[in-house]
């Protein structure tokens, strides 16, 4: 019996892997896609998760990051990180850099998809295996999360994403968040060629839809050369009950999500993960549920915050005016986000 199955081999079921194996435990991970795993989403790194990912082993190869940039079609706010770069990392480049640490740790990672288990009071069992935990690391719609009967309720105001890249060289070193009435842009160099254009808001017909409402942005990228597909995800928010039910424990965005905002969403995953491993390593798995919410308090309370005012008719087109005539405020924001 191993110590620990985790499901799913995205960046936080990754992550959780790598650091058990860190603190002597036995990990293997159910990973059914072929790496690299790709995903929808904004593809920058905050400071934050750089120190984090280091803790790992991983370097991952990006485009450096100065801060963030907030633009509507008439004000325009820069915040720049204090002390540490952020960095833009294709989704890719990082879950290639998180295979490789998984093994030069000899961490096993099978072809499978893990939908089913049955757990008693010592051990669970899926696919075969069995394991004193099972981790659910398997996405916003986890079926591991619905076999343990947490699935959220459907949002009443649905939001998606949908990214794309472009062959274009970066015009600035700021991760660019442009505002429109209905969705932002997120624009995030993550090479010295190439940027990623991450679309977030109510359902587009299609990402050109969705670029023809920030026309500034899609002055720029007149002509640039898109290179690859567009990928989508959502609806973006999962309130998820509880994460650990019995011997089951939910980590990344199976545990739980508001909306890609801030920008934070791998910070978050990478301190869930070494949160929820120090429970098992002391062996108090039940006392996860409140590690999980300590160390998301900050993330869950700024992003639910400005998703609140980004939803109402009053606050939303104040968002940026207030950011350009606030920018001690704004920065601080940002680094609060940024850094914790």
């Amino acid at each position: 019996m191993i110590d620990v199955l985790v499901a799913g081999g995205g960046p936080a079921g990754l992550a959780t892997a790598i650091l058990a194996a860190q603190a002597g435990l036995e990990v293997t991970v159910a990973e059914p896609r072929t790496a690299p795993v790709d995903k929808a989403c904004g593809e920058g790194l905050m400071p934050a998760a750089i120190t984090r990912l280091r803790a790992l082993g991983i370097e991952p190869a990006g485009h450096h990051l100065k801060g963030i940039r907030y633009l509507d079609a008439t004000h325009r706010a820069d915040a720049l990180f204090r002390g540490r770069d952020g960095l833009g990392v294709k989704r890719t480049a990082l879950h290639e850099a998180l295979i490789e640490r998984a093994a030069q740790l000899a961490i096993p990672i099978l072809p499978i998809r893990i939908t089913e288990f049955t757990q008693t009071g010592t051990h669970v069992e899926a696919a075969g295996i069995r394991a004193r935990h099972l981790v659910a690391a398997d996405g916003l719609h986890s079926p591991i999360r619905r076999a343990c009967g947490l699935d959220p309720a459907p949002s009443r105001h649905p939001r998606f994403g949908l990214r794309r890249h472009y062959r274009i060289a970066p015009w600035t070193d700021l991760v660019e968040v442009h505002w429109s009435p209905r969705s932002e842009a997120y624009v995030t160099p993550v090479a010295d060629d190439l940027i990623g254009v991450a679309i977030l808001g109510p359902p587009h017909t299609d990402f050109t839809a969705g670029i023809a409402e920030f026309p500034a942005l899609r002055e720029r990228l007149a002509g640039a050369e898109p290179a690859g597909s567009v990928r989508g995800a959502g609806p973006l928010r999962q309130n998820v009950r509880h994460r650990v039910a019995a011997r089951v424990l939910l980590v990344g965005d199976a545990s739980g999500y508001i909306d890609a905002l801030t920008g934070e969403g791998i910070s978050v995953a990478l301190t869930q993960a070494a949160a929820l491993v120090q429970c098992l390593r002391t062996g108090r798995s039940e006392d996860y549920e409140k590690q999980w919410r300590k160390v998301t308090h900050t993330s869950r309370a700024l992003t639910a915050g400005l998703l609140w005012a980004r939803q109402s008719p009053v606050l939303a087109p104040r968002i940026v005016p207030a950011a350009a005539h606030l920018p001690r405020t704004f920065t601080n924001l940002v680094n609060r986000i940024a850094n914790a």
